[in-house]
């Protein structure tokens, strides 16, 4: 499948996670053979106001191409204005989001609160389509809450504002991450327009991709909460839906190498000061699943420098983990949003 002029190499995205899916993330899913990755959530004021912060989550030096930066907003001459600033940038894609449930982001007019006004959703589409010349891709979710699933009317009307790509999760506003993501009206959206469209939601296990796709008809799936933990899920899922090969989850060893290859990329990225405190999510996310993780996370509550992650690692390595499991989710979604 393509967006816009660049062809991808798998069906398989990558969700914008705010404080997951930096550099070094992003990184690791692309070398497992992810389609396409996309940038934390960017403020689309803040960029404009030239917030350090800001321009770092616009940094795509360690990306494969192409790469997808997302803003939000909800002011259309801002939203343009911080496009050709992610264009400059380097973007390939400017991706808008028009899904995150998140109430300091719903409170500025911008994520799912687009949801509730079509006109001014069609409006911000508009203004960033006008003022970059790479694709334009939009992020939704099915409505405000169930009273109001205007999905159907969202996609349709945006697909007329002349945006590239499209993808859907599976619940409303109001839902946030639960109940069950409802793909049939993901496959509605397929159905409904021309443009490629990626459905999101629910998707634990390299199966469930398979069989979403199956059912939905969608072009592509966007992992995003399974992943968290799990990043050989990417290369699980690209192998079932391009080769049809069943790769086997790794081992209890392999699954601290790849834990351990996080935290050097994030050591590198961040450096010695900044970059522990930021690992200890993903270390914690990595060793859940196994009788005795739980003395390990006090450890990982403690990690302040890289000799620390050393410690928690090698530590990791010395027990006998039994029987464990990657599978499923993690309980809360990043406090940010967008974890599909």
């Amino acid at each position: 499948m393509k967006i816009g002029p660049y062809p991808l190499v798998s069906p398989v995205y990558v969700a914008p996670m705010a404080g997951v899916t930096d550099a070094p993330f992003r990184k690791i899913a692309r070398e497992f053979g992810a389609g396409l990755a996309c940038t934390e959530m960017i403020s689309s004021e803040a960029l404009v106001r030239q917030h350090r912060e800001s321009f770092r989550l616009m940094d795509l030096r360690w990306d494969q191409r192409p790469v997808s930066v997302q803003l939000m907003g909800g002011d259309p001459g801002v939203m343009a204005q911080a496009a050709r600033m992610a264009e400059a940038a380097g973007a390939d894609i400017v991706d808008i989001n028009m899904g995150c449930p998140v109430p300091k982001v719903v409170k500025t007019s911008g994520g799912s609160s687009l949801l509730r006004d079509p006109d001014r959703a069609c409006r911000v589409a508009e203004a960033v389509v006008g003022a970059v010349s790479v694709p334009v891709t939009v992020k939704i979710r099915l409505g405000w809450d169930f009273a109001t699933r205007n999905y159907l009317e969202m996609a349709t009307r945006l697909e007329t504002t002349g945006i590239q790509g499209l993808a859907v999760h599976g619940r409303t506003r109001s839902q946030r991450y639960d109940p069950a993501a409802d793909w049939m009206a993901i496959a509605q959206v397929k159905a409904a327009v021309r443009i490629p469209v990626a459905g999101s939601g629910d998707l634990r296990t390299a199966d469930d991709a398979v069989r979403r796709i199956r059912e939905s008809g969608v072009d592509a799936v966007m992992l995003g909460r399974g992943i968290l933990g799990n990043l050989w899920l990417v290369q699980q899922t690209v192998a079932r839906l391009t080769t049809g090969e069943s790769i086997p989850p790794l081992s209890w060893i392999e699954q601290i190498g790849l834990v351990r290859r996080h935290c050097d990329l994030v050591l590198d990225y961040y450096g010695p000061e900044r970059g522990p405190r930021l690992l200890r999510k993903f270390i914690a996310w990595g060793l859940r699943g196994f009788k005795g993780a739980a003395r390990l996370r006090t450890m990982v509550q403690s990690v302040a420098s890289p000799a620390d992650v050393t410690l928690v690692l090698d530590a990791a390595l010395a027990i006998d983990p039994g029987p464990f499991s990657l599978d499923g989710e993690i309980e809360a979604a990043p406090a940010s949003c967008e974890a599909a």
